[in-house]
């Protein structure tokens, strides 16, 4: 039986993507292929389920006109949500590709900052909608107001439930789990670099490095993205390969929210890492070749899927 998939994103955003003949100064820039989507981690890792067929529900905060437009779109698109209204303006981003220069150009804004009681009330609603064996998606960064080691309670609050506990981020807030043991972690390759403190050149060092992790007691599997080199699954002293399809796209935004949606989705419906792995490959190839934020879908998926060699190390 599939297993419900609840994720939490503090730090949701109006994804706005659009397109130049090419970049200049101080002129008028008119932009072209303009889409707006919901975005933010959890969001982006929920869309993504709900695509391929998973029970899932996003739990993010929400206020002013811009969280108003984001639960609008989400509704448009079927991906079920629970907004937590906040009194702070959700924040916009802005992705633009330079057609001339086969460039993309990824403008993130600050968030508003949460008050105890918002972010609280996020966590509280999500742990109230999981059950024993569920999955808790705790994805994106954090904005002002929200503890460092706001992912570490959150895996100590599933856990607590029997709940397995995902987390995907970077910089302080990944920093911030310290010790505490989580069901999944996933990362960048320069995510990777920073948390164990030094580079990463090679697939000895990627090995180590997620062995790292888990013998640290930060993380059961490890799932560690590697861009057009694919990606590494380390679970316990196994690891799998996944080589990327080769392909050529400007576009990176939701790349790796697909990835984990795909991963995380296969893990619910009691797939086997090395299973899950292709899948999850599959669908961040699919959203680097869509437009904007437009993610990935499951027909392109699973054709995407069949062509991905997974290999034991």
């Amino acid at each position: 039986m599939a297993r419900t998939v609840v994720t939490l994103t503090l730090n949701p955003a109006l994804d706005i993507a659009a397109s130049v003949q090419k970049l200049m100064p101080d002129r008028k820039l008119r932009c072209e292929d303009v889409r707006r989507d919901p975005g933010g981690g959890g969001i982006n890792v929920a869309r993504v389920i709900h695509r391929l067929g998973g029970n899932v529900t996003a739990i993010f905060p929400c206020g002013g006109v811009t969280g108003k437009i984001i639960c609008e779109r989400l509704t448009a698109e079927g991906t079920p949500f629970h907004a937590v209204p906040v009194a702070g303006e959700t924040r916009e981003n802005f992705n633009v590709i330079d057609r001339a220069a086969g460039q993309q150009y990824r403008f993130i804004f600050p968030g508003s900052a949460l008050a105890t009681t918002d972010w609280q009330a996020c966590l509280d609603d999500a742990i109230a909608l999981v059950q024993p064996g569920d999955y808790l998606v705790g994805s994106g960064s954090l904005p002002p107001g929200v503890p460092e080691d706001f992912y570490a309670l959150m895996a100590r609050a599933a856990q607590s439930k029997g709940v397995h506990a995902v987390v995907d981020a970077s910089g302080p807030a990944l920093r911030g789990l310290g010790l505490q043991i989580v069901h999944l972690l996933k990362t960048s390759l320069s995510e990777m670099s920073e948390l164990v403190g030094r580079p990463l050149p090679d697939l000895d060092a990627w090995k180590q490095a997620c062995m790292d992790v888990i013998s640290r007691g930060k993380a059961e599997h490890v799932a560690l993205s590697l861009g057009p080199h694919g990606a590494l699954l380390a679970s316990g002293n196994q690891f799998w390969r996944a080589a990327a399809p080769e392909m050529h796209s400007t576009n990176a935004v939701g790349a790796g929210d697909s990835f984990l949606g795909a991963l995380v989705w296969m893990l619910a419906g009691g797939a086997a890492p090395a299973e899950a792995l292709p899948y999850a490959v599959a669908a961040g190839t699919a959203a680097m070749l869509s437009s904007g934020t437009g993610l990935c879908d499951r027909p392109h998926v699973e054709q995407l899927a069949k062509e991905i060699v997974v290999e034991r190390l």
